[in-house]
């Protein structure tokens, strides 16, 4: 058994056990029972933590939830301080690991990540099948990110764990900033998930995880390519015993590959965190800030608008353990800022607008026989001024910088939200369930119950079952609401959309292969789309039911696992996404521009090779069929209505790993394929890039 060693006098003191004895006076033999060795070989790893283990920021989840029984028994005996733990990434309002969830989750790893050799966080969410991603610009510029079916203005993201949606536009959400060199993992929940993450979550949510190395390092990246394209970024990180810091700053510039597409993109991150006996912070801070020519971007009928964006990010927050209680407060704020010309370097159709975003969460945990239970509250506040969104005022402000140009229009309203979240494990079942509580100051159906319950089942180790309800609500943006020009009409009478989603799936995973399949059942009430109801009209903001049946399969083969005796190829992985939506009421529309242009079908692939040790070949090849259609201008007619066309597209990355010194070169659409994805705006061609990076 174990000797009982105490180094540490007081009531924080920790049991130590430091070798074994069969003695009669050791502790486990002086229980008179017997104790099987195996579990307490579990224990030791969940005490010891583990190198291995430790360079995971879910491991301390890991290692209790699938050793659950061996750790409590443990705990209860020895009383061990959980500070003496690595402690979980959280993934919603319960920390849980993606492996662990009642749902299933897809994560786009580190590793997929380095292969990738992207330019951008929204070229990155490409590798996720059912992920819509619609750029109307190059790298990243201006885009939009749907899931399952659902537009860009239901989806939530949060950069670790903090919503950074834009209540002005779901346009500007995808303005990240952070950069690719950034992240460690990104985490994709498909459907409704109002509960875990607030109301913004109506058909999803996507939490970008940054690194945080315990190294003190450097790395410093350059590249160049096509369209005079240039760019660099460099990412640092400082460790001490209790602090880290993780800084970034990145820039990119091209002339871009047609007309007024060229940009500039500016970015810089830094994030901390830090551990004092039982209290664990972080903080963040960000900027991003772009500005590029917008041809065609919001009308066929103008291709030299232009748009400047920027925005500032803080937040702060903290898990303090209070007995068995993990108390969780948190405040966030995100100031937009956007300038926008209908027509390039004049003031037709000029628009200024400037959000605040300012959140405060106190919500908290606790483990108990039942499981573990989530409570809390959040209050958000929105607030605009803009020439052009809003409601008119006498409270007049100066445009920053524009001492001519005056905020004449204004708005603001509060949400108020309560949770409660329970999950619980019953042998090899998984449960979660629970409910959010919302009241928003204006507009109509000022109150929302959004309730939701996950069950998972593993009837064999490789074999996990899923099934799930969830609702969840959605209040119209402000461009929703009061955007007006000579091609749009919001509609200040917009209701909240609302949303159920049902799900069912299974996967499977065992010696190096992995499946999964599900499928999704969604009905929308109150969905918000902009549509021309005849070739002569605008587009106008308006309302209609919708229902979306989804089916995704996804498979990976890791032949380093399969068949280790081979060292040339790395792994193979597919996936199929199919759409299927109905709109259920409303006037018949003539051209839709968000909700009915979903992607019917989208299936994609990935091949990975490594030779000579250092390099490393990936090929990834795409292809999906999108619904609805655009207005072709170049047909000398702004109105003449086309169907989106099915296409192709192939990429091949290559890179050469020599530590400290990296080189990649990406071949990106090798078909140089030309096609449309969103509206009327041309996508580049083949893209020719190429990059070195020094760690230090």
């Amino acid at each position: 058994m174990f000797y009982y060693n105490n180094q540490v006098s007081g009531k924080d003191a920790v049991l130590t056990f430091r070798r074994f004895a069969r003695k009669s006076y050791a502790v486990f033999s002086s229980l008179g029972r017997e104790v099987h060795v195996g579990v307490l070989a579990v224990s030791t790893l969940a005490c010891a933590h583990n190198a291995v283990l430790a360079s995971r920021s879910d491991s301390l989840e890991i290692v209790q939830q699938k050793m659950f029984p061996a750790y409590v028994l443990i705990k209860m005996i020895m009383k061990m301080s959980d500070s003496e733990l690595p402690v979980a990434t959280v993934s919603g309002r319960l920390p849980l690991s993606p492996e662990k969830s009642a749902y299933m989750v897809d994560v786009i790893t580190r590793e997929e990540i380095e292969k990738a050799h992207v330019q951008s966080i929204n070229d990155l969410l490409k590798l996720c099948t059912n992920i819509d991603v619609r750029q109307r610009g190059a790298f990243g510029i201006q885009t939009d990110i749907g899931v399952g079916g659902g537009t860009f203005e239901q989806i939530c993201i949060l950069l670790n764990g903090v919503c950074i949606n834009n209540p002005q536009s779901g346009h500007l959400t995808a303005d990240f900033p952070v950069g690719p060199m950034d992240i460690e993992r990104i985490e994709v929940y498909d459907g409704a998930s109002a509960r875990s993450f607030g109301s913004q979550a109506l058909n999803g949510a996507i939490n970008i995880i940054t690194r945080q190395e315990k190294q003190t390092d450097t790395s410093i990246g350059l590249q160049a390519g096509s369209y005079g394209t240039i760019g660099a970024a460099m990412a640092s990180h400082i460790s001490s015993q209790r602090v880290v810091h993780h800084a970034s700053a990145g820039g990119l510039r091209s002339d871009g590959a047609v007309d007024n597409s060229d940009f500039t993109k500016l970015r810089a991150f830094y994030q901390g965190t830090g551990r004092w006996k039982d209290v664990q912070a972080d903080w963040q801070a960000g900027y991003s800030g772009q500005r590029f020519g917008a041809n065609t971007f919001y009308s066929a009928a103008y291709p030299d608008q232009w748009e400047r964006t920027n925005r500032i990010f803080l937040s702060g927050g903290c898990n303090w353990r209070i007995g068995s209680f993990h108390l969780q407060p948190r405040l966030s704020w995100t100031r937009s800022y956007d300038h926008f010309q209908l027509i390039r370097h004049t003031h037709t159709g000029e628009n200024f607008h400037r959000g605040d975003v300012l959140t405060g969460e106190l919500g908290g945990y606790w483990d108990w026989l039942a499981g573990r239970t989530a409570i809390g509250g959040e209050v958000r506040k929105e607030s605009i001024l803009s020439t052009n969104l809003g409601r008119p005022t006498d409270d007049v402000q100066h445009v920053e910088g524009h001492k001519d140009i005056l905020y004449d229009k204004k708005d603001h309203r509060y949400q108020s939200t309560c949770y409660l979240e329970h999950k619980a494990q019953i042998s090899n079942v998984m449960m979660s369930g629970g409910f959010l509580l919302l009241h928003n100051s204006t507009g109509a159906n000022r109150f929302a119950f959004c309730p939701g319950v996950n069950v998972s089942w593993k009837p064999l180790s490789s074999v996990k079952l899923y099934a799930s309800w969830n609702r969840s609500m959605r209040l119209p943006s402000f461009t929703d609401l009061y955007y007006k020009s000579p091609t749009q009409e919001g509609n200040k009478d917009l209701r909240p959309e609302k949303m159920n989603t049902m799900k069912l799936g299974v996967e499977y995973s065992c010696h190096g292969l992995s499946a999964s399949l599900q499928s999704s059942y969604r009905h929308g009430k109150d969905m918000i789309d902009w549509v021309m109801y005849s070739p002569d009209d605008i587009f106008h903001s308006t309302q209609f039911a919708l229902d979306n049946w989804e089916l995704l399969w996804k498979g990976k083969a890791d032949f380093c696992s399969l068949m280790p005796s081979q060292s040339w190829l790395e792994s193979l992985d597919m996936s199929c996404m199919y759409n299927y939506q109905t709109k259920k009421e409303g006037a018949e529309v003539y051209k839709s521009n968000y909700s009915l242009e979903y992607l019917r079908w989208k299936i994609r692939g990935g091949i990975h090779f490594r030779f000579f040790q250092h390099l490393q070949v990936s090929g990834y090849v795409s292809w999906q069929k999108r619904m609805g259609g655009y207005l072709d201008a170049s047909r000398g007619a702004a109105n003449q209505y086309t169907k989106y066309s099915p296409y192709a597209v192939a990429d091949i990355k290559l890179s050469w790993d020599a530590r400290p010194c990296s080189l990649f070169l990406s071949l990106e659409n090798v078909g140089n394929h030309k096609y449309f994805d969103y509206g009327n705006v041309p996508q580049p061609g083949f893209v020719c890039l190429g990059g070195v990076s020094v760690r230090f």
